[in-house]
């Protein structure tokens, strides 16, 4: 083989993106010393979507603190790129690893709207990078930093990459907004934050104290679903149960969404909810659009276009990807689905911890599949999870002829 494209997900809670390419392309430089090998971490808009995109962009890594799901002071990282783009994750910020248990109905987003807040600030900081958000302080200071970022130039909006996959929330996108400026009342002209139970209370929303320097901005969200705001699809039914939510209070989040999607419309003057992926990270999807005038786009598609992926794989020989399961989930808008989607005629394998798919669905898509928990628990392969993707992907080289 002459030339081989890395390109795995993380195998989450067991390796990043990072790790897992760096493994596999060790296993195949020894397998084929000569072959050129082309490692691109990957991710679609969930956790690992930063370090996916400096590995292609370079960039620095920053740290801010923030409020968690369930209202705890945490630290979350967020990267801006040597071109000035800002990159955010809000599984960072509102992610449900970062809430103690699970709190479905008063899980809120507020603590990614502190994130974004961090990325204004810094931007224009000279260093300090002290931020004053919602009255409480925000400090956050650069790991690592080499360099500063590249200002963008005067009057050229500044892009956000908002990446919004693994959230513990279902508020809308309202806690954000909050954080931002944004003002929400009731009927009896109370203001309050919303968040999943509460959605239905809100009767008005004021924008005239969003934070200005959010015009400035161009943001683009990424997310790896296409799912309405709400109904049988929507944000609440689909991935409400994911976050703790019993069928009763499922039906009162979609009940809050359904009402929020009124209210928005009422003010904005348009209807986000059939828009795909508006109920992506429990309505956030739709809260982004209302709020930040954002534009929803694969999060795939879009590192891929970043990565220059169809250009590069014209040529190569075998394309690998991986991921901790694969299943059919993976086929619908998740990496692999958009690896194989621009990968044209070139080979595909996924190196996987553990492979959950009809073998007839492997054929149609013509996946090549070697797993890394193959004759072997799925625990074992999860406590030595460097062993055995060392071992998969020694597998899948010695399959290659090596005359080939």
């Amino acid at each position: 083989m002459k030339k081989v494209i890395i390109i795995p997900d993380s195998f989450k809670g067991v390796l990043t993106a990072k790790e897992a390419a760096d493994i596999i392309a060790s296993a195949v430089s020894c397998a084929f010393p000569d072959c050129k090998i082309i490692k691109m971490p990957i991710a679609d808009g969930g956790e690992g979507s930063v370090d996916a995109v400096l590995s292609v962009t370079s960039g620095e890594v920053f740290e801010a603190q923030v409020l968690s799901p369930d209202n705890r002071h945490i630290t979350a990282a967020f990267g801006i790129t040597n071109t000035g783009t800002a990159v955010l994750e809000m599984a960072q910020s509102s992610g449900i690893t970062k809430q103690l248990c699970l709190n479905p109905m008063t899980s809120n987003t507020f603590g990614f709207g502190q994130l974004i807040l961090a990325t204004l600030d810094i931007r224009q900081g000279d260093g300090s990078f002290i931020a004053q958000g919602d009255g409480s302080l925000v400090r956050f200071h650069c790991e690592n930093r080499t360099r500063e970022p590249s200002p963008c130039a005067i009057n050229e909006p500044s892009p956000c990459l908002l990446c919004i996959g693994g959230s513990a929330t279902t508020d809308g996108g309202c806690g954000m907004a909050a954080a931002l400026g944004v003002k929400f009342t009731d009927k009896q002209g109370n203001s309050f934050i919303p968040c999943g139970e509460t959605l239905i209370d809100i009767a008005d929303i004021d924008m005239s104290n969003l934070d200005e320097r959010i015009k400035t901005c161009t943001f683009t969200v990424m997310c790896d679903v296409d799912n309405p705001l709400y109904g049988p699809n929507g944000a609440a039914y689909i991935f409400g149960p994911q976050k703790g939510a019993n069928p009763e209070q499922v039906r009162i989040l979609d009940a809050g969404l359904r009402s929020y999607s009124t209210v928005l419309k009422e003010r904005f003057g348009r209807t986000f909810n059939e828009v795909p992926g508006a109920g992506a990270a429990g309505g956030l999807g739709a809260g982004c659009m209302a709020f930040l005038g954002a534009t929803l786009k694969s999060g795939i598609d879009t590192l891929l276009e970043l990565y220059n992926f169809k250009e590069l794989c014209k040529d190569a020989d075998i394309i690998i990807t991986g991921e901790g399961k694969l299943d059919l989930q993976s086929f619908q808008g998740k990496v692999l689905s958009g690896i194989i989607r621009v990968a044209g005629t070139t080979p595909v394998w996924s190196i996987c911890g553990t492979c959950d798919c009809d073998p007839a669905i492997l054929r149609e898509k013509k996946i090549i599949v070697f797993q890394a928990s193959e004759g072997i628990s799925i625990e074992e392969s999860m406590n030595n999870p460097i062993k055995y993707l060392k071992l998969a992907t020694k597998r899948a080289m010695d399959s290659i002829p090596q005359d080939r």
